[in-house]
């Protein structure tokens, strides 16, 4: 796989360069994800599963855990 240099961010997730956001990049043949605060850390997905997956967060169908671990 060869990452891209086109990384790009949410708005949400504020202006600048923090460490604090997950970053996207279309290559040619997949769409690659990387977390900021570790960007030599790519994992590389096609565009239906992120897609379904960006629809679930967005429904509220998948929502993270308490944060007391309950």
């Amino acid at each position: 796989m060869t990452t891209s240099d086109n990384w790009q961010k949410s708005s949400f997730s504020g202006f600048g360069d923090g460490n604090d956001c997950v970053e996207l990049s279309a290559a040619p043949d997949d769409i690659q994800l990387r977390e900021s605060d570790t960007p030599t850390t790519v994992i590389a997905t096609t565009r239906a599963p992120l897609s379904h997956l960006l629809h679930a967060i967005t429904s509220g169908r998948l929502t993270p855990p308490p944060a007391d671990g309950a």
